[in-house]
């Protein structure tokens, strides 16, 4: 393997830490939904379940983002953001005892990405940029179109939440979340693919192709 191509990969499994992260706590919350009924007596009905899995979603968050200041040497925005709506509203859920506040937060947390993001291209300022410029290096064109494609993505998911939260039952709102959501986002980064190839600014285009003299 080629130093170009050794490179590439470390990158590139460097940057699935971040997702991987934020798989951690969304996993913990799906698994204490599934499994507390099994664990503990008191969590019997549906209700319940998801009372104790957005605690056990919240703790999680907070073991995390400590863990992205290590390995990222800086605090990210969205993780941040994210973590604290998960603390604020996982809180007012196990405190008001209404599942409604966790279950808002996702339509809640997309739409701001989106109006942040749409706004900061208003006044000239992509904040992917800002959050993805150590990583990625695109010409402005290139930041301008990501941008928009991430603010209509995180509308979309909004949207996704706040059918699915109203209209269907809680399992299938918690399962949404790992089989919906997650995937759809996965599937979306990756797509993006040849947008970075396009426009990445510089001959060390990771996405390029490599020469084989």
């Amino acid at each position: 393997m080629s130093e170009r191509s050794e490179k590439a990969e470390r990158s590139a499994l460097r940057k699935l830490v971040p997702p991987l992260l934020e798989l951690g706590p969304l996993l913990a919350f799906f698994l204490t939904n599934g499994n507390c009924q099994r664990l503990f007596d008191y969590c019997l009905d549906e209700k319940q379940r998801l009372f104790a899995g957005t605690a056990v979603f919240m703790v999680a968050t907070v073991i995390v983002l400590p863990i992205y200041r290590v390995l990222e040497k800086r605090w990210p925005i969205m993780p941040l953001v994210g973590g604290f709506f998960i603390l604020v509203f996982g809180g007012l859920t196990l405190w008001l005892q209404n599942e409604m506040f966790i279950k808002m937060k996702p339509t809640i947390v997309n739409t701001l990405f989106s109006v942040i993001l749409l706004a900061g291209l208003a006044f000239g300022r992509p904040f992917l940029k800002l959050m993805f410029g150590a990583a990625f290096r695109l010409t402005t064109e290139g930041w301008t179109i990501l941008t928009k494609r991430w603010a209509v993505f995180f509308l979309v998911l909004a949207v996704v939440n706040e059918v699915i939260w109203r209209f269907f039952s809680t399992e299938t709102w918690i399962a949404s979340k790992m089989l919906l959501s997650m995937p759809l986002t996965v599937i979306f980064a990756l797509a993006q693919t040849p947008l970075l190839k396009r426009h990445w600014d510089g001959a060390d285009n990771p996405f390029a192709p490599e020469r084989k003299d």
